[in-house]
Protein backbone atom coordinates (compact mmCIF):
# COMPACT_ATOMS: atom_id res chain seq x y z
CA UNK A 1 0.00 0.00 0.00
CA UNK A 2 1.25 3.30 -0.62
CA UNK A 3 1.74 5.83 1.57
CA UNK A 4 -0.98 8.91 1.52
CA UNK A 5 -0.46 12.41 2.16
CA UNK A 6 -2.73 15.23 3.18
CA UNK A 7 -0.73 18.42 2.21
CA UNK A 8 -0.96 21.18 3.62
CA UNK A 9 -4.68 21.43 5.42
CA UNK A 10 -5.54 23.19 8.59
CA UNK A 11 -5.19 19.96 10.88
CA UNK A 12 -7.87 20.35 13.70
CA UNK A 13 -6.73 17.23 16.38
CA UNK A 14 -7.88 17.61 20.09
CA UNK A 15 -6.55 14.81 21.47
CA UNK A 16 -3.14 16.22 20.96
CA UNK A 17 -4.13 20.29 21.10
CA UNK A 18 -3.30 20.64 17.35
CA UNK A 19 -4.81 23.41 15.14
CA UNK A 20 -2.77 24.34 12.83
CA UNK A 21 -1.63 24.38 8.87
CA UNK A 22 0.43 20.80 8.81
CA UNK A 23 0.83 17.41 6.56
CA UNK A 24 -0.65 14.24 7.95
CA UNK A 25 0.59 11.21 6.42
CA UNK A 26 -0.44 7.57 6.76
CA UNK A 27 1.65 4.44 5.87
CA UNK A 28 -0.14 0.63 6.23
CA UNK A 29 -3.20 1.68 6.82
CA UNK A 30 -2.44 4.04 10.11
CA UNK A 31 -0.76 7.52 10.89
CA UNK A 32 2.73 7.66 10.40
CA UNK A 33 3.12 11.53 10.55
CA UNK A 34 1.63 15.01 11.39
CA UNK A 35 3.45 18.41 10.82
CA UNK A 36 4.48 20.77 8.42
CA UNK A 37 6.19 18.96 5.67
CA UNK A 38 6.47 15.58 7.52
CA UNK A 39 8.75 13.12 5.99
CA UNK A 40 7.20 10.36 3.78
CA UNK A 41 7.88 7.96 0.68
CA UNK A 42 9.11 8.91 -2.33
CA UNK A 43 6.07 7.51 -4.42
CA UNK A 44 3.67 8.58 -1.96
CA UNK A 45 0.00 9.80 -3.13
CA UNK A 46 -0.22 13.41 -2.35
CA UNK A 47 -3.49 14.97 -1.74
CA UNK A 48 -3.82 18.88 -1.44
CA UNK A 49 -5.71 20.12 1.34
CA UNK A 50 -4.73 24.02 1.19
CA UNK A 51 -8.03 25.89 2.28
CA UNK A 52 -9.71 22.85 3.69
CA UNK A 53 -9.85 21.20 7.47
CA UNK A 54 -8.28 18.22 8.14
CA UNK A 55 -9.93 15.92 10.87
CA UNK A 56 -9.20 12.49 12.54
CA UNK A 57 -12.03 10.39 10.97
CA UNK A 58 -15.54 11.42 12.35
CA UNK A 59 -16.87 9.29 14.77
CA UNK A 60 -21.15 9.53 15.30
CA UNK A 61 -21.81 8.02 18.43
CA UNK A 62 -25.19 7.66 17.99
CA UNK A 63 -26.82 6.27 14.77
CA UNK A 64 -29.13 3.70 13.34
CA UNK A 65 -27.85 1.38 10.38
CA UNK A 66 -29.17 -1.85 10.49
CA UNK A 67 -30.77 -0.75 6.79
CA UNK A 68 -33.10 -3.66 5.91
CA UNK A 69 -33.37 -5.21 9.40
CA UNK A 70 -34.99 -2.72 11.11
CA UNK A 71 -37.72 -0.18 10.25
CA UNK A 72 -35.72 3.19 11.77
CA UNK A 73 -32.26 2.21 9.82
CA UNK A 74 -30.12 3.91 6.70
CA UNK A 75 -27.49 3.08 5.04
CA UNK A 76 -24.16 3.83 6.56
CA UNK A 77 -22.51 4.07 3.22
CA UNK A 78 -24.58 6.61 1.05
CA UNK A 79 -24.90 8.80 4.74
CA UNK A 80 -21.19 8.42 5.15
CA UNK A 81 -20.29 10.04 1.51
CA UNK A 82 -22.16 13.20 2.64
CA UNK A 83 -21.26 13.48 6.27
CA UNK A 84 -17.54 12.88 6.43
CA UNK A 85 -18.23 10.25 9.14
CA UNK A 86 -15.46 7.26 8.87
CA UNK A 87 -17.03 5.23 12.23
CA UNK A 88 -20.83 4.92 13.00
CA UNK A 89 -21.90 3.78 15.95
CA UNK A 90 -25.29 2.13 16.12
CA UNK A 91 -27.11 3.08 19.22
CA UNK A 92 -28.95 -0.80 19.44
CA UNK A 93 -30.61 -0.84 16.47
CA UNK A 94 -30.62 -4.80 16.90
CA UNK A 95 -30.77 -6.99 20.06
CA UNK A 96 -29.98 -10.61 21.17
CA UNK A 97 -32.90 -11.78 18.64
CA UNK A 98 -31.30 -9.89 15.74
CA UNK A 99 -27.61 -9.19 15.75
CA UNK A 100 -26.42 -11.77 14.06
CA UNK A 101 -28.16 -10.61 11.08
CA UNK A 102 -26.58 -7.04 11.37
CA UNK A 103 -23.59 -8.26 11.15
CA UNK A 104 -23.67 -10.59 8.80
CA UNK A 105 -25.53 -8.58 5.93
CA UNK A 106 -24.59 -4.87 7.36
CA UNK A 107 -21.78 -4.68 9.50
CA UNK A 108 -19.22 -7.44 7.97
CA UNK A 109 -19.70 -5.86 4.08
CA UNK A 110 -19.67 -2.12 5.07
CA UNK A 111 -16.86 -0.16 3.92
CA UNK A 112 -17.09 2.02 6.73
CA UNK A 113 -16.72 0.97 10.06
CA UNK A 114 -20.03 0.44 12.26
CA UNK A 115 -19.41 -0.34 16.02
CA UNK A 116 -22.83 -1.55 17.97
CA UNK A 117 -24.00 -0.84 21.17
CA UNK A 118 -26.34 -4.37 21.88
CA UNK A 119 -29.90 -3.72 23.18
CA UNK A 120 -31.05 -5.06 26.08
CA UNK A 121 -34.31 -5.55 24.37
CA UNK A 122 -34.10 -9.24 22.64
CA UNK A 123 -35.87 -7.63 19.74
CA UNK A 124 -34.03 -4.69 19.16
CA UNK A 125 -35.62 -1.42 18.09
CA UNK A 126 -38.27 -3.28 15.97
CA UNK A 127 -41.14 -0.73 15.39
CA UNK A 128 -40.04 2.79 14.78
CA UNK A 129 -41.30 4.48 12.12
CA UNK A 130 -44.05 7.15 11.12
CA UNK A 131 -47.26 4.99 11.28
CA UNK A 132 -46.18 2.10 14.03
CA UNK A 133 -44.38 3.27 17.07
CA UNK A 134 -44.06 0.68 19.85
CA UNK A 135 -41.22 1.25 22.14
CA UNK A 136 -38.78 -1.87 22.92
CA UNK A 137 -39.25 -2.07 26.59
CA UNK A 138 -42.88 -1.86 26.86
CA UNK A 139 -42.62 -5.31 27.31
CA UNK A 140 -40.40 -6.33 30.02
CA UNK A 141 -41.32 -10.26 28.57
CA UNK A 142 -38.54 -8.68 25.74
CA UNK A 143 -36.04 -8.04 28.13
CA UNK A 144 -33.84 -11.47 28.52
CA UNK A 145 -30.51 -10.58 30.25
CA UNK A 146 -29.28 -13.89 29.89
CA UNK A 147 -29.59 -13.67 25.98
CA UNK A 148 -28.35 -10.04 25.90
CA UNK A 149 -24.98 -11.44 27.80
CA UNK A 150 -24.61 -14.01 25.61
CA UNK A 151 -24.97 -12.30 22.38
CA UNK A 152 -22.66 -9.93 23.89
CA UNK A 153 -19.60 -12.15 24.85
CA UNK A 154 -20.34 -14.14 21.34
CA UNK A 155 -19.75 -10.58 19.62
CA UNK A 156 -16.81 -8.85 21.69
CA UNK A 157 -15.15 -7.80 18.85
CA UNK A 158 -17.67 -5.55 18.34
CA UNK A 159 -20.14 -4.93 20.99
CA UNK A 160 -19.47 -1.52 23.00
CA UNK A 161 -21.83 -1.45 25.32
CA UNK A 162 -25.45 -1.75 26.28
CA UNK A 163 -28.25 0.33 24.95
CA UNK A 164 -31.79 1.00 26.78
CA UNK A 165 -34.41 3.35 26.04
CA UNK A 166 -36.73 4.61 28.85
CA UNK A 167 -39.81 6.81 28.44
CA UNK A 168 -43.35 6.69 28.14
CA UNK A 169 -42.36 6.54 24.20
CA UNK A 170 -39.95 3.82 24.43
CA UNK A 171 -40.80 1.70 27.54
CA UNK A 172 -44.43 2.81 28.33
CA UNK A 173 -45.81 1.30 31.93
CA UNK A 174 -42.57 -0.43 32.39
CA UNK A 175 -40.60 3.07 34.25
CA UNK A 176 -37.53 2.98 35.51
CA UNK A 177 -37.27 -1.27 35.18
CA UNK A 178 -35.45 -1.52 31.48
CA UNK A 179 -32.60 0.80 33.03
CA UNK A 180 -32.12 -0.89 36.05
CA UNK A 181 -32.23 -4.25 34.24
CA UNK A 182 -29.85 -2.95 31.34
CA UNK A 183 -27.03 -2.04 34.25
CA UNK A 184 -26.81 -5.26 35.59
CA UNK A 185 -26.26 -6.99 32.67
CA UNK A 186 -23.61 -4.25 31.67
CA UNK A 187 -22.53 -4.43 35.43
CA UNK A 188 -21.93 -8.42 34.26
CA UNK A 189 -20.34 -7.90 31.17
CA UNK A 190 -18.15 -5.14 31.85
CA UNK A 191 -19.75 -2.75 30.02
CA UNK A 192 -20.92 0.71 29.76
CA UNK A 193 -24.78 1.64 29.15
CA UNK A 194 -26.16 4.23 26.73
CA UNK A 195 -29.65 5.41 28.19
CA UNK A 196 -32.30 7.43 25.57
CA UNK A 197 -34.86 9.60 27.79
CA UNK A 198 -37.79 11.16 26.50
CA UNK A 199 -41.20 11.82 27.92
CA UNK A 200 -41.59 10.67 31.88
CA UNK A 201 -42.04 8.60 33.52
CA UNK A 202 -39.13 7.88 34.23
CA UNK A 203 -37.87 11.46 35.16
CA UNK A 204 -34.56 12.93 34.60
CA UNK A 205 -33.91 12.34 38.45
CA UNK A 206 -34.34 8.69 38.36
CA UNK A 207 -32.26 8.18 35.02
CA UNK A 208 -28.93 9.95 35.92
CA UNK A 209 -28.84 9.19 39.26
CA UNK A 210 -28.46 5.32 38.54
CA UNK A 211 -25.96 5.93 35.50
CA UNK A 212 -22.22 5.13 36.36
CA UNK A 213 -18.95 6.97 35.21
CA UNK A 214 -18.42 6.25 31.70
CA UNK A 215 -22.32 5.53 31.22
CA UNK A 216 -23.81 7.62 28.34
CA UNK A 217 -26.75 9.77 28.65
CA UNK A 218 -27.73 10.53 25.23
CA UNK A 219 -30.84 13.66 24.16
CA UNK A 220 -29.31 15.21 26.84
CA UNK A 221 -29.90 18.40 25.50
CA UNK A 222 -33.93 17.67 24.98
CA UNK A 223 -36.49 20.06 25.45
CA UNK A 224 -39.15 19.95 28.46
CA UNK A 225 -40.20 18.07 29.84
CA UNK A 226 -37.04 16.04 31.39
CA UNK A 227 -34.92 18.91 30.12
CA UNK A 228 -31.44 19.62 31.72
CA UNK A 229 -32.11 23.03 32.79
CA UNK A 230 -33.29 24.39 35.60
CA UNK A 231 -36.51 26.74 36.04
CA UNK A 232 -33.73 29.37 36.76
CA UNK A 233 -32.28 28.70 33.92
CA UNK A 234 -29.17 26.94 35.21
CA UNK A 235 -28.19 23.41 34.75
CA UNK A 236 -30.24 21.10 37.33
CA UNK A 237 -28.11 19.73 39.93
CA UNK A 238 -28.13 16.23 39.47
CA UNK A 239 -27.05 16.49 35.84
CA UNK A 240 -24.07 18.47 37.45
CA UNK A 241 -23.74 16.06 39.71
CA UNK A 242 -23.59 13.29 37.63
CA UNK A 243 -21.26 14.79 35.64
CA UNK A 244 -18.91 15.60 38.32
CA UNK A 245 -18.67 11.84 38.47
CA UNK A 246 -18.31 11.09 34.87
CA UNK A 247 -21.09 10.46 32.79
CA UNK A 248 -20.79 11.39 29.55
CA UNK A 249 -23.48 13.60 27.97
CA UNK A 250 -24.04 12.86 24.27
CA UNK A 251 -26.76 14.86 21.99
CA UNK A 252 -28.14 12.41 20.05
CA UNK A 253 -30.94 15.25 18.19
CA UNK A 254 -32.67 13.03 16.09
CA UNK A 255 -36.02 13.64 15.58
CA UNK A 256 -37.51 14.84 19.03
CA UNK A 257 -34.70 15.26 21.34
CA UNK A 258 -32.66 18.53 20.93
CA UNK A 259 -33.87 21.96 21.28
CA UNK A 260 -32.34 25.38 20.92
CA UNK A 261 -33.68 26.62 24.65
CA UNK A 262 -32.07 24.10 26.45
CA UNK A 263 -28.53 23.96 24.16
CA UNK A 264 -28.21 28.14 24.45
CA UNK A 265 -29.40 27.87 28.16
CA UNK A 266 -26.15 25.15 29.18
CA UNK A 267 -23.66 27.08 27.11
CA UNK A 268 -24.96 29.62 28.40
CA UNK A 269 -24.36 27.78 32.13
CA UNK A 270 -20.87 26.62 30.70
CA UNK A 271 -22.05 23.01 30.10
CA UNK A 272 -20.69 22.03 27.14
CA UNK A 273 -22.04 18.32 25.67
CA UNK A 274 -19.49 15.87 25.97
CA UNK A 275 -20.27 13.97 22.24
CA UNK A 276 -21.66 15.56 19.40
CA UNK A 277 -24.06 12.70 17.35
CA UNK A 278 -27.26 12.88 15.03
CA UNK A 279 -28.72 10.54 15.87
CA UNK A 280 -30.08 9.68 12.28
CA UNK A 281 -32.13 7.54 11.51
CA UNK A 282 -35.24 6.93 8.70
CA UNK A 283 -37.34 9.61 10.33
CA UNK A 284 -34.32 12.01 11.09
CA UNK A 285 -32.56 11.82 8.11
CA UNK A 286 -35.18 13.60 6.12
CA UNK A 287 -34.67 16.25 8.90
CA UNK A 288 -34.02 18.09 11.44
CA UNK A 289 -31.63 15.91 12.35
CA UNK A 290 -30.00 15.06 8.89
CA UNK A 291 -26.59 13.94 9.48
CA UNK A 292 -23.82 14.59 12.03
CA UNK A 293 -22.52 17.48 10.28
CA UNK A 294 -25.83 19.65 9.84
CA UNK A 295 -25.72 18.75 13.99
CA UNK A 296 -22.37 20.14 14.36
CA UNK A 297 -23.06 22.88 12.30
CA UNK A 298 -25.71 23.82 14.57
CA UNK A 299 -23.02 23.99 17.52
CA UNK A 300 -20.91 26.15 15.54
CA UNK A 301 -23.10 28.88 14.35
CA UNK A 302 -24.41 28.68 17.82
CA UNK A 303 -21.12 29.70 19.18
CA UNK A 304 -19.09 26.79 19.97
CA UNK A 305 -15.22 27.10 18.62
CA UNK A 306 -14.21 24.26 15.95
CA UNK A 307 -11.91 22.66 17.97
CA UNK A 308 -14.49 21.95 20.66
CA UNK A 309 -17.12 21.02 18.30
CA UNK A 310 -14.59 18.54 16.09
CA UNK A 311 -13.73 16.89 19.78
CA UNK A 312 -17.59 15.91 20.24
CA UNK A 313 -17.21 13.84 17.05
CA UNK A 314 -13.94 12.80 17.05
CA UNK A 315 -11.64 12.02 20.56
CA UNK A 316 -14.74 12.76 22.56
CA UNK A 317 -16.85 9.69 21.14
CA UNK A 318 -13.97 8.00 21.02
CA UNK A 319 -13.06 7.43 24.82
CA UNK A 320 -16.47 6.94 25.06
CA UNK A 321 -16.65 3.27 23.46
CA UNK A 322 -13.02 2.66 24.53
CA UNK A 323 -11.11 3.08 21.38
CA UNK A 324 -8.12 5.18 21.90
CA UNK A 325 -6.67 4.39 18.46
CA UNK A 326 -10.02 6.15 16.76
CA UNK A 327 -10.48 10.03 16.68
CA UNK A 328 -6.63 10.79 17.00
CA UNK A 329 -3.87 11.66 14.26
CA UNK A 330 -1.18 10.77 16.85
CA UNK A 331 0.96 8.04 15.13
CA UNK A 332 -0.12 4.27 14.73
CA UNK A 333 -3.58 5.32 15.15
CA UNK A 334 -6.18 3.81 12.47
CA UNK A 335 -5.47 5.99 9.68
CA UNK A 336 -8.98 7.59 9.03
CA UNK A 337 -9.66 11.44 8.20
CA UNK A 338 -12.32 13.50 7.22
CA UNK A 339 -11.75 16.72 5.15
CA UNK A 340 -14.34 19.43 5.72
CA UNK A 341 -14.81 23.16 4.54
CA UNK A 342 -17.43 25.97 5.92
CA UNK A 343 -19.45 26.93 3.61
CA UNK A 344 -20.47 30.97 3.45
CA UNK A 345 -24.10 31.63 3.32
CA UNK A 346 -27.23 31.83 4.80
CA UNK A 347 -28.41 28.93 6.14
CA UNK A 348 -31.70 28.19 8.88
CA UNK A 349 -31.38 25.39 10.81
CA UNK A 350 -34.34 23.96 12.97
CA UNK A 351 -34.41 21.80 16.10
CA UNK A 352 -37.26 19.33 16.90
CA UNK A 353 -39.87 21.91 17.39
CA UNK A 354 -39.24 23.40 14.57
CA UNK A 355 -37.67 26.87 16.24
CA UNK A 356 -35.27 28.18 13.55
CA UNK A 357 -31.63 29.11 13.61
CA UNK A 358 -30.52 31.26 10.84
CA UNK A 359 -26.52 30.84 10.77
CA UNK A 360 -24.11 32.00 8.09
CA UNK A 361 -21.84 28.92 7.89
CA UNK A 362 -22.04 25.23 7.59
CA UNK A 363 -19.73 21.84 7.70
CA UNK A 364 -19.64 20.12 4.37
CA UNK A 365 -17.55 17.07 3.68
CA UNK A 366 -14.84 17.58 0.89
CA UNK A 367 -13.25 13.92 1.33
CA UNK A 368 -12.78 10.97 3.33
CA UNK A 369 -9.95 8.52 4.32
CA UNK A 370 -10.32 5.02 5.44
CA UNK A 371 -7.57 2.86 6.82
CA UNK A 372 -5.10 4.99 5.20
CA UNK A 373 -6.36 5.12 2.07
CA UNK A 374 -8.78 7.80 -0.07
CA UNK A 375 -11.88 6.30 -0.35
CA UNK A 376 -14.91 9.43 -1.05
CA UNK A 377 -14.94 10.93 -3.18
CA UNK A 378 -13.89 8.19 -5.36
Amino acid sequence: MKELVLKGGRVVDPSQDIDGIADVVFADGHVKAVGRDAPHARDAEVRDAKGLIVTPGLIDLHTHVYWGGTSLGVDATELARKSGTTTFVDAGSAGAGNFHGFRRHVIEPSPVRILPYLNVSFAGIYAFSIPVMIGECADLRLLDLRECRRVANENRDLVVGIKVRVGKTASGNSGIAPLDMALEVADELGLSVMCHLDFPPPSRLEVVTRLRPGDVLTHCFRPFPNSPVAPSGGVREEIAAARERGVIFDIGHGGGSFGFATARAMLEAGFLPDVISSDVHAISINGPAFDLLHTMSKFLVMGVPLPAVVKGATSAPAAAIGRKDLGTFKPGAIGDATLLQIEEGEFTYLDVLGVPLHGSKRLASRGIVLGGKWWHPG
